[in-house]
């Protein structure tokens, strides 16, 4: 008997790629797109970089180690 063919599932997460001003750079860093509403008329671009922000945010916290400033951001 032949399976039916499942419906994939839109992905969850949208990801990116950032580079700090002190040159480091992080890959495929996970966003979710229920933060990415675009619906509101912000650039995605401006609403990842908001995203991303708020968990170096919580990341430094956590580990009292602060990130540098986002230079660029690129979806991946």
């Amino acid at each position: 008997m032949a399976r039916k063919s499942s419906k994939a599932k839109a992905p969850e997460f949208t990801m990116f790629n950032v580079t700090y001003e002190d040159g480091s750079i992080t890959s495929n860093r996970r966003v979710s797109n229920d933060l990415l509403d675009l619906s509101m008329g912000d650039d995605l671009l401006d609403l990842a970089r908001t995203a991303i922000q708020d968990q170096d945010n919580d990341i430094a916290m956590r580990s009292n180690r602060r990130r540098a400033k986002i230079k660029s951001i690129t979806k991946a």
